[in-house]
């Protein structure tokens, strides 16, 4: 379903589980971004009533995922630290394509979050499998089915706002691109992405 073209080194989810301290944190900061980031699409598409009607509820169900994993951090002693640059966001957005209407700027974001979404499912299911801790092995799980409609949000949107055709040849070069970053990409204790 997600169509990502390269899985996640298998690795990550034994350094994740063994550094999962920093891992909630920068998870929080995901969630904080990804709210944030709707929000922004929303105000800077404000002429596109379909962002509005369909990012709001998205608004709300990512920044109550930031208080939860809050509530987790909490429970396990772990304090929120101060934010770290997101390496595959930065990357992701140096593919944005500058210029054109208003719907293919629009599009350009709208897959660009898609794709965020899809590599937070895919992790948010090798937690909810193989972690130990059986309490946020479930909260990864409810999360990985949320991401998972969050990221049909946004494709759906793209085709909506901008040409069908045009928006999945796009997303094939998208998926191509975040391979290489994935590839290239340092395993990091620390991250999330």
């Amino acid at each position: 379903m997600l169509h990502l073209q390269l899985p996640t080194d298998p690795r990550w989810v034994n350094i994740a589980e063994m550094n999962i301290g920093e891992i909630l944190v920068d998870h929080a900061y995901c969630e904080q971004k990804a709210a944030s980031s709707c929000i922004s699409l929303i105000v800077n598409f404000y002429d596109f009533k379909e962002v509005t009607e369909v990012l709001t509820p998205v608004v709300a169900e990512e920044w109550g995922h930031f208080e939860r994993v809050l509530e987790h951090m909490e429970k396990r002693g772990y304090k929120l630290s101060k934010p770290r640059k997101d390496e595959y966001v930065i990357k992701l957005s140096e593919f944005v394509k500058k210029g054109g209407s208003r719907p293919q700027q629009l599009s350009e974001l709208l897959l660009m979050n898609a794709l965020i979404e899809a590599r937070s499912c895919e992790r948010f299911k090798l937690l909810s499998n193989q972690i130990k801790d059986e309490e946020l092995k479930r909260f990864y799980y409810e999360l990985m089915v949320s991401e998972a409609g969050h990221y049909v949000n946004f494709i759906e949107l793209a085709r909506e706002i901008h040409n069908k055709e045009l928006v999945n040849e796009r997303w094939k070069e998208w998926l191509a691109y975040e391979a290489e970053v994935i590839r290239n990409l340092e395993i990091r204790a620390d991250r999330m992405h």
